[in-house]
Parts: C-alpha cells; sequence; structure tokens
C-alpha cells in the first residue's frame, strides 16, 4: 500500500475543501492510504473539518498553516511538516491552494519524498493582491515548479494561463476537472418549494442566487450593482446571497445604498444546497479569477440555468448562449441584461437548465478519483 499526504491550508467552506474530501476519503484504500494536514480557517469563512471527520479521514491540524504569509508561522508550519512528512514517510505528497503548495512542496523536498504534486484549483496571480505581491508570487511559483513532479490543473485555459506565467513546464502540466457527489442535486424534483416556502415567496417570483464566500475576488458588488440594474425591468424580482466572509457587512451596507435591501436576502453559509438550487430561477457568478467554480457544475446538476462572468476555467463549464450566458467581469449592466433575456424566455431558461444539466456528467467524484489514482500509479511507476 502507498501513502499519501494531501496538505491543504484550511478547510474552509469552498471547492477546495470539498475536492480534498473527496479524494481523501475515496482513493482506493487497498492501494493508497491518505493522511490529510490542514491549518486553520479564518474568520466567518465556515469549517468542513467536521466533514472530514464524519468520513473517517486520518486528519492532522497544523494551525500555523493559514492563508497568509507571515515569515514566523510559515517557519514553524514548514518544520512541522518536515517532521511529519518524514514520520510517515510517504510515498506521494500531493498540495492544494497556494500557501500549503509553497510549504508543503518544500517540506517534502526537504523530505525526500519520491513525488511531489501540486493542485492549482484556481490560483493567486492576478486579481487578488497588488503588483508587488503578485510579483513575488509569481516568482515563488516559479521555483516550487522546479521541485514537482506533477502540476495539476482543473482545465487547459488553466493549464495555457499557468504557463503563461513562466510557471512549470509543459510536459509536468496534468489537466483534471473536479469531481463532485452529485447525485442529490440530480434529484431535486420534490425539493423546489422548500426554501421559497422559507423565503415567504410564490413560485411566480424570480429568485436570483449567488453561492460563493463574500470576498471581494467573487465581486459580489457587481452582482448587487447588477440587481438594482434588473429591478428596473423586472421589479418583482427577488435575490438570495448564500455564504459568508469578511464583506458580509459592506455588502449589507451596499444594498441599503442601492435600496434594494428589502429584496436581498443573505442566508449566510448552507449546507441543504440542493434546496436552494432547486429553487432558483437563475443562478450567477459574478467573479474576478476562477479555477473551475463548484457552485456552477452544482447548479447545472440542478438543472438550473446560470449567467457567469467569463474568467478563469468558466468557459469550459458554459457554452454561452447554449448551456448559459457568458458576460465580461466588472459589468453589471451586461450581467443585468443577460440575467433579464433567460427570466423572460422560459423556454431558453428551460433548454439552458437541460443543456447545463448534461454537461455536468463530466464532473462526477468518481471520474475525479480513477484519474487521481491513474496518476499516482504512473507517477511512482515512473520513479
Amino acid at each position: 500500500m502507498k501513502k499519501v499526504v494531501r496538505i491543504i491550508a484550511r478547510l474552509n467552506v469552498g471547492g477546495p475543501a470539498l475536492h480534498v474530501i473527496i479524494l481523501s476519503s475515496g482513493l482506493n484504500k487497498e492501494k493508497f492510504s491518505t493522511t490529510l494536514i490542514c491549518g486553520a480557517e479564518g474568520e466567518n469563512e465556515g469549517s468542513m473539518a467536521q466533514e472530514a471527520e464524519k468520513r473517517g479521514i486520518n486528519l492532522i491540524f497544523i494551525p500555523e498553516l493559514g492563508r497568509e504569509l507571515h515569515p514566523i508561522r510559515d517557519i514553524i508550519t514548514l518544520i512541522k511538516l518536515f517532521r511529519q512528512i518524514r514520520r510517515i514517510k510517504p510515498d506521494i505528497v500531493h498540495t492544494h491552494t497556494a500557501k500549503a503548495g509553497a510549504v508543503g512542496r518544500l517540506a517534502a523536498w526537504f523530505a525526500g519524498v519520491p513525488v511531489i504534486i501540486h493542485t492549482f484549483h484556481g490560483h493567486v496571480l492576478h486579481s487578488y493582491f497588488n503588483f508587488a505581491k503578485t510579483r513575488l508570487f509569481i516568482l515563488i511559483e516559479r521555483l516550487l515548479a522546479r521541485i514537482t513532479d506533477r502540476i495539476i490543473v482543473l482545465t487547459e485555459n488553466q493549464r495555457r494561463e499557468i504557463l503563461a506565467f513562466g510557471i512549470g513546464e509543459e510536459n509536468r502540466f496534468s489537466v483534471i476537472p473536479l469531481g463532485l457527489e452529485l447525485d442529490k442535486f440530480y434529484s431535486i424534483e420534490g425539493k423546489k418549494g422548500i426554501l421559497r416556502k422559507e423565503l415567504g415567496l410564490d413560485s411566480e417570483i424570480p429568485l436570483i442566487g449567488i453561492v460563493a464566500r463574500l470576498v471581494p475576488i467573487k465581486d459580489h458588488k457587481t452582482f448587487l450593482l447588477s440587481a438594482q440594474l434588473l429591478l428596473k425591468k423586472i421589479p418583482e424580482a427577488k435575490f438570495i446571497v448564500v455564504g459568508d466572509g469578511q464583506e458580509r457587512a459592506n455588502l449589507e451596507r451596499l444594498a441599503e445604498e442601492l435600496k434594494i435591501k428589502n429584496v436581498i436576502f443573505f442566508s449566510g453559509f448552507r449546507e441543504d444546497l440542493d434546496l436552494i438550487y432547486a429553487s432558483l430561477s437563475l443562478f450567477v457568478l459574478s467573479s474576478l479569477n476562477e479555477g473551475l467554480p463548484v457552485a456552477i457544475i452544482e447548479a447545472q446538476a440542478s438543472g438550473t440555468p446560470v449567467v457567469s462572468t467569463n474568467v478563469g476555467g468558466v468557459s469550459e463549464l458554459i457554452k454561452d448562449g447554449q448551456t448559459g450566458y457568458l458576460v465580461p467581469s466588472k459589468n453589471p449592466e451586461m450581467l443585468a441584461e443577460a440575467i433579464e433575456k433567460v427570466l423572460k424566455d422560459q423556454n431558453l431558461a428551460k433548454r439552458m437548465g437541460e443543456a447545463g444539466r448534461e454537461n455536468s456528467k463530466k464532473y462526477t467524484s468518481r471520474r475525479l478519483i480513477k484519474d487521481i489514482e491513474n496518476l499516482y500509479e504512473s507517477l511512482l511507476a515512473s520513479i
């Protein structure tokens, strides 16, 4: 049996944490034993650690391993990771997210691990930080690529983008899309009115939703501005913002300033996302930067039409005009226009929902696990 150490900065609510939990619990246990190492979540981020424990994942917690760079904490993290890796003696160290990818790969390299892998779920190489900090991160990733046996990206677009930053060599990349547990989203017929009943909305009211962490990169401001514009055309529309994070107070204040607070529901984190998507007339994502958004895949699996900004790997999920609409980022006017088109054409909405559901079948957890197992076995065989 081969040993795998998987490292992620934190198990905050979101796609990367869900991804590592599915992999850590789903790999063939006759072939691989997995230890998952993670750090502390930030305030208002939510945690999926309980889900990891519920699935029986061997979880090691290193408090200093978090999202932000901090010289002293990062050195402590590096030492602790090195000690854990030397104790476990893994055949593979597989890191996820930027911070864990940096200290995790260094610790694995110092410890002489045979195979080192890193997954870019998204990246922080634009739209997150200022110019100087971004250039530093690009330099760090270029250096780390030299000690990485395989770099995994979620889409072909993302592979081209990472290579364009001068990170890694083409033959060290593998494109492995997300894989999710989608069964509950495929069976939503009996759930369509539950959220609407909770919100006091009848079935005829247009309900537009966004599911994302309330952080700047998700650009909820554009979503709220588009809501204000849409209400001039469809005054009965309502909106729900699902998620939490550092921007919540600012966004609630902005909704009040835009005089739309009475039609916006801020729900916080929800675990019953199948009930959310089941009641939506339309799902929207307004991000500035994405890898391959879990929320879009879940919405598509639910048969919910989608409008999203055309960033990162989103265009590999949405074929514009067929499985949804794509619009430029930071453009509330075009976002509102696309939402209006879908809401005013029920036949179009139905066609997009059905096409999106068919597209979502490419992104199952079974396919993901098989792809990763095949990669692990091929890399180990080449040592």
